[in-house]
């Protein structure tokens, strides 16, 4: 692992926050939340390509007029659509998906079309069971909302049930000082919450392997190298919460990616999470596959939310943008520009594989001496493979199954 030294950033946002969008946006608040196995018909907006994760924000502008009627409906009712997953661009029927609440919202005239920028957020996961065409072209999707399976203590058969609670504590920092005794305690308790193990058939490292707190703590360790500025208080504390955040930010392709939205446990999710991270070297070119653009050592976190985060250009599309500080094997095309930059204060140019030409992401130049990092990269996870060194006789699909085991 590189030592950051001088690459500390000083420039950072919040994941709902989305400058290059307008601050004149009107904020809904309140939750929708749908009951576990329960049956809804969603509407789905059919140019959204993006595989959405519950706790995700997601940026939109759309310009089609049934897109805008749409949205104008969904602010009078529940604010709810479905995003659909598809694991590549090939396939046309999707099986599981993410709903998404809105929660700002803007309308707007350009060149005298009625358009809408959008910002909304992952909620619940789904599996399609039926889908249907409206008069209107609107698509409405009947699902099944996927419940998370909360696993009970893996010490819970041999524990006493009125000392469970002594095993769960928060993940921040208490705030007072006087408090920082019994969090200190707590932490010793920690160490020693496997003791009952002793009172089993298998080791202490074997439970700790399905231990929900011990998992995120590892994970945790994983990000740090990631950015050494990360504050543990800026991740959830409850393990569902924090495992859909890491798979926010995971640059993986949408392979792997289905398969973490497919779980249905935070440990198991945490679990395939860590195995990923552990494995994956390095982020090459997706078209060529072979052809490296940047190593997991030069990733870090622009964002308060992680190193990814999604982004949507004045035409629409969105790009789940990762920073990374380096990149190689990318030419640059056309002049920097700083018009609708997602990062405000940085000029971006168009990067491009030197191998394929394929796109790759953007260079972004900082336009003031003063501001830290004065460059970085942001590649585009649609165009980026994570490379896993694969063992001998061990095929890609082999390979993939492991990963989620």
């Amino acid at each position: 692992m590189k030592a950051a030294g001088n690459r500390r950033t000083t420039w950072a946002t919040t994941c709902s926050s989305s400058p290059y969008l307008g601050s004149d946006m009107e904020e809904f608040h309140g939750r929708t939340v749908h009951d576990d196995d329960s049956c809804q018909t969603i509407p789905v907006l059919p140019q959204v390509m993006v595989m959405l994760i519950p706790g995700q924000t997601l940026p939109l502008h759309l310009f089609q007029p049934q897109e805008v009627s749409m949205v104008r409906n969904l602010i009078q009712k529940d604010r709810t659509f479905a995003v659909l997953a598809y694991s590549n661009i090939l396939e046309r029927e999707a099986q599981f998906g993410t709903t998404a609440e809105i929660y700002a919202y803007r309308e707007e005239q350009r060149y005298g079309i009625e358009t809408v920028k959008v910002k909304a957020v992952g909620r619940q996961r789904f599996k399609v069971l039926e889908m249907r065409t409206q008069a209107d072209g609107i698509q409405q999707a009947k699902v099944q909302i996927l419940p998370e399976r909360v696993l009970p203590s893996t010490m819970s058969a041999v524990q006493l049930e009125s000392r469970s609670r002594c095993h769960l504590f928060p993940s921040s920092k208490p705030a007072a000082l006087q408090d920082q005794r019994v969090h200190q305690w707590l932490q010793k308790y920690q160490k020693r919450k496997f003791h009952c193990a002793s009172l089993t058939s298998w080791p202490s490292w074997l439970y700790s392997l399905y231990d929900a707190e011990t998992l995120m703590e590892r994970v945790k360790m994983q990000l740090h190298e990631w950015d050494e500025n990360l504050k543990d208080e800026s991740l959830p504390s409850n393990p569902i919460d924090f495992s859909y955040r890491v798979a926010a930010c995971l640059p993986i392709d949408d392979a792997l990616r289905i398969q973490l939205l497919k779980i249905g446990s935070a440990v198991q999710r945490l679990r395939c999470e860590l195995d990923i991270m552990n494995k994956c070297t390095s982020l090459c070119c997706k078209h060529c596959q072979d052809t490296e653009i940047t190593t997991k050592n030069e990733i870090f976190s622009l964002s308060l939310c992680g190193p990814m985060a999604a982004y949507v250009n004045p035409h629409g599309y969105v790009h789940e943008t990762l920073t990374v500080y380096k990149a190689c094997n990318l030419n640059l095309n056309g002049r920097s520009s700083t018009e609708q930059s997602w990062f405000p204060g940085y000029a971006w140019t168009v990067a491009e594989c030197r191998v394929c030409g394929s796109h790759m992401g953007w260079k972004f130049t900082a336009t003031k001496k003063d501001m830290s990092p004065q460059k970085f990269w942001g590649l585009t996870r649609s165009a980026l493979l994570p490379r896993i060194p694969e063992k001998e006789n061990e095929t890609g699909q082999e390979r993939a199954l492991l990963l989620c085991l």
